[in-house]
C-alpha cells in the first residue's frame, strides 16, 4: 500500500470503476474471484472445521475476500490505506470491522479478535514494493504468532513462471507489469516465519484472452481445467502459509 496507491484510491471515480469495471460480471478478474471464492470456502472448512476462525483481510479494498467468506467465519475485520475502498466494501454489503491503516511506519497491529484466525491478503504483492511487502506479511506474523493460531492465504496475480512472463519477455523493453516468482514468495513468507503449506494456480491465461470475444469460451475452459494440472505454471496463484512450528 504505496503513497501511489493510497492516492489513486481516494478517488470515487477510481474506486467505483475497480468495482464495477474491474470486476465486471464475466470479466477476467470476476472469473478467477469465482474460483477462488468457492476455493476459499472449501479451504476454511478443511483447515478449521467447526472451529471458525476470525478473518484479518489487510489490503481490503472493497471487500471481495471478505464477502466470500461470509457465514464461514465468526467475525471479519478489514485492513486499509482508503476510507473510500472501505466505504465500497460497506456499501456493497461487506459485513465487516473496518480500519484505517497508514501507508508506510511502523507494522500495524491486528485488532486482538482471538484464534484461530485466518489472514488474507488478495491483489496486493505485486502492487506494492519490498518494504510495503514485508511490512504487509509482518502485519501477518502479529495476527498469527504460532503454528496453531491459524493460516495465512495471499495472492501472487502475476507468477514469473507463467504466460504472463512469456509475454513480457517478448516485450521486454515496454514491460509494465511487476512479477513475482513462487520462490520470490516463499522466500518473502519465510522471512518473518512463515512456510508454504498449498499452493493453487486460479488462471492459465492473461487478460488478453478474455478481451478477444472468439478467445474468451476457450480461454474460460482452459482455466478450469488447465489449473488443475498445471497449476505451477498459472498466472494468478495463492498461497496458504502457516507459521513454523518450533
Amino acid at each position: 500500500m504505496t503513497t501511489e496507491y493510497t492516492e489513486v484510491f481516494q478517488d470515487v471515480d477510481a474506486v467505483e470503476k475497480y468495482e464495477t469495471i474491474t470486476y465486471a460480471p464475466g470479466s477476467y478478474a470476476s472469473d478467477i474471484n469465482r474460483r477462488q471464492k468457492a476455493w476459499l470456502r472449501a479451504l476454511v472448512q478443511r483447515r478449521f472445521g467447526d472451529r471458525k476462525p476470525v478473518q484479518h483481510d489487510f489490503a481490503c479494498g472493497t471487500g471481495r475476500a471478505i464477502r466470500a467468506l461470509h457465514g464461514a467465519v465468526r467475525d471479519a475485520h478489514g485492513y486499509d490505506t482508503s476510507a473510500e475502498m472501505m466505504a465500497k466494501a460497506d456499501e456493497v454489503g461487506s459485513r465487516a470491522h473496518w480500519h484505517q491503516v497508514d501507508p508506510d511506519g511502523p507494522v500495524p497491529a491486528p485488532v486482538d479478535a482471538g484464534h484461530p484466525a485466518v489472514v488474507t491478503m488478495f491483489r496486493l504483492l505485486l502492487n506494492v514494493d519490498d518494504a510495503v511487502r514485508d511490512r504487509a506479511i509482518a502485519f501477518a506474523a502479529k495476527a498469527l504468532p504460532d503454528a496453531r493460531a491459524g493460516l495465512l492465504v495471499v495472492e501472487n496475480h502475476g507468477n514469473a513462471g507463467s504466460l504472463r512472463h512469456l509475454r513480457a519477455r517478448k516485450h521486454d523493453s515496454n514491460r509494465w507489469f511487476a512479477e513475482l516468482s513462487h520462490a520470490d514468495v516463499e522466500a518473502l513468507l519465510h522471512r518473518h516465519g512463515f512456510e508454504v503449506i498449498e499452493r493453487r494456480g486460479f488462471s492459465m491465461v492473461t487478460q488478453s484472452w478474455y478481451d478477444r470475444r472468439w478467445l474468451k469460451p476457450l480461454a474460460k475452459a482452459f482455466d478450469t481445467v488447465g489449473v488443475h494440472l498445471f497449476g505451477r505454471w498459472a498466472v494468478d496463484v495463492v498461497y496458504v502459509a502457516r507459521r513454523v512450528a518450533h
